[in-house]
């Protein structure tokens, strides 16, 4: 089992299937030494993760949609991969949050992506990032957390 696997053993968490694109576009792509993996929105087991904070849902339930958004990012570097322990590093989060025009919290609620990259991958797991407010997402979903991570 590689490293970043027994990680996340060690954390309890499984990575949910990569989701299959809805439209056209690819999940990630790769060039040179870098993976970009499209928006992923909140889903868990029970299906989408939806609502708007501010009216719907609270920070931390915003939190762990974008938890989850981030397991989605994971599972679809290691489709991409073969194996999360070709990452060297997190380079970027980009978060958008489905929010009321008064909701300013958005930081709060894509620390549950940031906070499990440094959970998962450590030091390099820390990465620049930017939380940004959207008036709707696709599907009615409360988070979309898109990623770019430097590869061995």
């Amino acid at each position: 089992m590689s490293l970043i696997e027994t990680r996340l053993a060690e954390l309890g968490l499984e990575l949910p299937p990569a989701p299959a694109p809805a439209a056209n576009y690819v999940p990630f792509v790769r060039t040179g030494n870098q993976l970009f993996v499209s928006g992923q929105i909140s889903s868990d087991a029970a299906g989408l993760i939806t609502g708007r904070l501010g009216a719907d849902l609270s920070i931390e339930e915003g939190a762990a949609a974008a938890r989850r958004c981030g397991l989605a990012l994971l599972a679809q570097a290691r489709a991409a991969l073969g194996d999360l322990d070709r990452v060297t590093r997190v380079v970027k989060l980009v978060g958008f949050v489905n929010s009321t025009p008064e909701f300013t919290d958005q930081p709060k609620v894509v620390n549950g992506a940031s906070d499990l990259m440094v959970e998962v991958f450590g030091e390099i797991g820390r990465h620049a990032r930017s939380a940004v407010a959207a008036p709707s997402l696709p599907l009615g979903v409360a988070v979309e957390i898109e990623a770019i991570f430097e590869v061995a």
